[in-house]
């Protein structure tokens, strides 16, 4: 596990559906330090009770806009090869137990890394 810089008694694992080599190619892409685990199954999504959005969460008039002014930027949005829909979470376990979970509501609705690492050193503290 990657070990936090200011507290070895935590770490980061990213936890994916794909499979392990692009799994593995988003982890590089996104610079991830750690670990890596593939859950193609989604046997840990339903366990956290981590759903699928409805298509009008995922493709909002805020996401249009957003992919129409990358357009106009010459950025053309890569077609997507996953499941869209597909949400993820944010946990925080200590001893093998869930602590605190965020479920977003939709695929941008994520909790800033700051607001987790606070919630961390206050679960270890």
């Amino acid at each position: 596990m990657h070990q936090a810089r200011d507290d070895p008694r935590t770490g980061l694992i990213l936890v994916g559906f794909s499979p392990p080599q692009p799994l593995a190619a988003i982890a590089r892409d996104l610079g991830w330090p750690g670990p890596i685990l593939t859950d193609q199954e989604r046997v840990l999504y339903r366990r956290l009770r981590v759903g699928r959005a409805p298509l009008w969460r995922v493709y909002s008039p805020g996401t249009l806009a957003a992919h129409a002014a990358e357009s106009l930027r010459g950025h053309r949005p890569a077609r997507p090869v996953e499941d869209t829909r597909q949400l993820g979470a944010d946990a925080i376990m200590i001893d093998g137990i869930v602590r605190q979970l965020w479920r977003p509501r939709t695929p941008n609705d994520r909790p800033a890394a700051a607001e987790v690492i606070a919630a961390t050193r206050a679960w270890l503290s």
